[in-house]
């Protein structure tokens, strides 16, 4: 049996194709369905349905052999006890610094709202910057405009959320796209299945 870990949303909807592509399909009943577990086409494998931030946390433990996650994520998960095999190019954005003004970023202790911690420890201690970061689940444009920071790190796609909100993309940290990623226990019990689907998946992208 193959599991498959996989989140809700703009990854899944890019996924399923080039899934399917490769041989394996789910029907609009189990799609449609609340459950969390997935059948498949074929029986022996199998989709998990998670957070995303989820993904590589499951597939580290051995509960998923392969998952699919955003680079962003992976890069606060830091990656032990899988391997990243494949960049899958899709659900393409920007890891940003983002702020009203590129004056806002002139402090000698710098505030930053972001949910993406460990990415912002490691870009700002490359620039040799003191920083206070304020964790953030959500609605991180809204914290320069009340004060409560100097700038955000957050992913950008469009950019039209920051524009609506007065702020402007200013520092690129890293370009972000969706991994495939496999327990590195997996790859080894199951090397042979394992990589028949991530050739079929690269046949297909």
């Amino acid at each position: 049996m193959l599991t498959i870990a996989l989140s809700k949303g703009r990854i899944f909807e890019q996924t399923l194709p080039l899934l399917k592509k490769a041989g394996l399909d789910i029907s609009s009943k189990e799609l449609d369905s609340r459950k969390l577990v997935l059948n498949t086409n074929l029986d022996d494998v199998k989709i998990i349905i998670l957070r995303a931030s989820d993904v590589p946390v499951f597939v580290q433990h051995g509960a998923a052999d392969i998952g699919v996650s955003g680079k962003d994520v992976l890069l606060e998960h830091g990656g032990l006890g899988l391997f990243e095999l494949l960049d899958l190019e899709i659900a393409k954005c920007r890891l940003m610094v983002a702020a009203r003004d590129k004056s806002d970023l002139n402090q000698s202790t710098l505030k930053i709202a972001t949910k993406y911690t460990n990415s912002t420890k490691r870009y700002f201690q490359s620039k040799g910057r003191q920083v206070e970061i304020i964790k953030l689940s959500g609605a991180m444009e809204l914290a320069p405009i009340v004060g409560l920071a100097n700038c955000i790190v957050d992913l950008v796609d469009t950019g039209n959320t920051l524009k609506a909100n007065g702020l402007i993309a200013l520092d690129h940290i890293y370009d972000i796209s969706s991994r495939l990623i496999v327990n590195s226990a997996s790859f080894n019990t199951k090397h042979k299945e394992i990589n028949r689907w991530i050739a079929k998946i690269e046949d297909n992208l």
